[in-house]
């Protein structure tokens, strides 16, 4: 299943290798010698799972990305107020390079141009320019998961060819802004600027950004929750240079991109998507990495404003049949076989809005389950809009659950979901329910069937077959089945009406019965319905009580039923088989409480019927 996102990744991969427009860097000599038909794209969850084709372990350098992350630690060594004193947040609409001030304030435009960026590096904190740089690689690392550092040989070639980076500084330092020596600031800048990455690393460094600043993979944190909302928040609006407005409009996710060749790309709460490509447009952005964001953002559906609508989480809860049974009061014999394989159904509960994020964590969710599953039910009673992706996703996790001979089902009462139509027309239907009682009873079933169970629907018992008579000596019996009387009633036919104090003790022969309970507020809510094998009413015949619930026949129903007058003959007359009577319904009435309790730890209330 993991290879449908793989595929599509593959896919826009392939439908922009073979665009060679743009250049290289040039001006920085250890930089010109990279190889320009390196191309890889990653993209890396919220929850730390990476998808990655083509060159993504290759290392690359960081270059103008650092900006962003840089700009995170000095808010969190400095706080927003002394760096907003100190660096503006508005795009400049100008390229990186450009000497873009305020011309009263003399402030930097936004920390992703080169003049704030030179500041942001002066503010980490340190009291030495080595205390500052090892501050910087020590939270790259934390952003990356693993250990970075700068390359030394690019760092002395920019250093060599930075004479613009080091007039930048100095005005910053004519000018207050910059209020130590400007060729330290320039050292840190640069050292940063020379960190070696990979297409992998940049991808978990974005999606440290769209978890809130906390790294998915390793947990450490390496920004501030808050911190981490203002570096997303003027990478949306400056990240991309001069190109920032129509990134915005195209792809819709805050970004950054370098003279390196890499973009990153993130989308808070959801994913990060990191490319390299060397080859550079006029704006200084990869021309492959561009085009692959832009296709990435449509064909998953990631602009932010579209994204906005909805939750980040798909997953509401997840169980299984053990944890949370159907209604149906069933015998000892089914209850130990759906005991056994309960736990190869599972149904998950989803929710909010049906993106490509949510989509993907539920499909290699239940793809990792899979080989211990027979049955995966998908309640989509909360998902409020379903994106055309998503259906892509779904309609493949059927496929491959079909491959395994693993049934796919759906709580869909609103046809929201349409899974079939996704895999186009020859596909069968998707069994749907309207509710999660009737998904779980078919889930039920189906276990019963295959593990050689019958049917309950079909099953029907012989009175000396019944399964709460098995213990009762042969004599007892006999007895009882004599003083029982039958019944019969068809679909939906009153048995006992709520409040009824002559009804009996009933045994269910064949068919089904359910019982309901009227509310305070008026409300009917189903409470169980009962199989063959087992009996209602035990409890208000030995305690002289009227009966509670409303039972009526779910399709054609015989019973056998010891009438209150039969009961009382019995308790007089024959000591013994009453006796073995209380006893049977003991065992019932535990029974009962043991599965009402079942459902009272697993906090799944019954659905309530008008």
């Amino acid at each position: 299943m993991l290879s449908l996102v793989e595929e599509l990744v593959t896919d826009v991969h392939a439908a922009c290798v073979d665009d060679r427009s743009g250049d290289i860097l040039h001006g920085i000599p250890a930089l010109e010698g990279v190889d320009p038909e390196l191309f890889g794209i990653c993209v890396a969850t919220a929850d730390g799972f990476v998808y990655e084709v083509g060159d993504t372990r290759v290392p690359l350098c960081i270059q103008s990305i650092s900006k962003a992350f840089t700009y995170g630690i000095a808010l969190t060594d400095r706080g927003t107020d002394v760096v907003d004193a100190k660096i503006d947040v508005e795009p400049s609409g100008e390229a990186f390079n450009e000497i873009s001030i305020h011309p009263v304030t003399h402030r930097p435009r936004n920390p992703m141009i080169n003049a704030g960026a030179i500041t942001a590096s002066s503010l980490v904190a340190g009291d030495t320019v080595a205390e500052q740089v090892e501050r910087v690689t020590r939270i790259y690392s934390k952003y990356a998961g693993r250990e970075v550092g700068a390359d030394e040989d690019i760092y002395a070639s920019q250093l060599a060819s930075g004479h613009r980076n080091r007039a930048i500084a100095h005005m910053l330092r004519e000018f207050g802004i910059l209020e130590g020596d400007p060729n330290d600031a320039i050292e840190v800048y640069l050292r940063q600027c020379s960190t070696m990455v990979d297409c992998r690393d940049l991808a978990l460094m974005g999606a440290t950004l769209a978890n809130g600043g906390r790294n998915p993979q390793t947990g450490e944190r390496a920004c501030s929750a808050d911190c981490t909302e203002r570096v997303l928040s003027v990478m949306s609006t400056c990240g991309m240079y001069d190109a920032a407005g129509e990134w915005v409009a195209s792809v819709g996710m805050a970004a950054k991109s370098g003279v390196g060749g890499g973009i990153v790309a993130v989308l808070p709460g959801q994913l990060s998507i990191a490319v390299f490509s060397p080859r550079l447009d006029e704006r200084g952005n990869s021309v492959r990495g561009v085009k692959a964001c832009r296709m990435l953002s449509a064909r998953l559906e990631l602009h932010a404003l579209h994204v906005a609508r909805g939750a980040h989480s798909a997953v509401r809860d997840a169980y299984d049949l053990v944890e949370a049974p159907s209604s149906l009061q069933r015998p000892a014999s089914d209850r130990a076989v759906l005991d056994e394989h309960g736990p190869r159904v599972r149904i998950y509960e989803l929710q909010g809005d049906l993106l490509f994020a949510g989509a993907e964590s539920v499909v290699r969710e239940i793809s990792q389950a899979a080989a211990e599953l027979e049955i995966v039910v998908l309640d989509v009673r909360r998902i409020r809009d379903v994106a055309e992706v998503s259906r892509g996703l779904l309609g493949g996790l059927r496929a491959t659950l079909d491959g395994q001979g693993c049934a796919f089902a759906l709580i869909d009462p609103d046809d929201i979901l349409r899974v079939a139509e996704a895999q186009g027309e020859r596909a069968a239907p998707v069994p749907a329910f309207p509710t999660i009682a009737d998904a779980t009873v078919w889930c039920e079933e189906r276990l019963l069937e295959r593990y050689g169970v019958p049917s309950p629907a079909d099953e029907t018992f012989d009175f000396a077959d019944h399964p709460l008579l098995s213990s009762v000596p042969q004599e007892h019996v006999e007895g009882l089945r004599a003083a029982m009387t039958p019944r019969s009633y068809a679909d939906g036919e009153l048995i006992v009406p709520e409040g009824d104090d002559e009804a009996g003790v009933f045994l269910i022969m064949s068919g089904r019965v359910r019982s309901t309970l009227t509310t305070v507020t008026g409300a009917t809510r189903h409470l169980a319905s009962l199989t063959p094998g087992t009996c209602f009413g035990d409890a208000y015949v030995t305690t002289d009580s009227p009966h509670p619930l409303t039972m009526r026949a779910e399709g054609p129903v015989e019973l056998l039923e010891l009438t209150r007058a039969a009961y009382a003959r019995i308790r007089q007359e024959e000591p013994g088989l009453h006796a073995t009577i209380l006893q049977v319904f003991m065992f019932a009435i535990r029974d009962d409480l043991e599965r009402s309790l079942s459902a009272l730890a697993s906090g799944r209330v019954a659905p309530t019927s008008s």
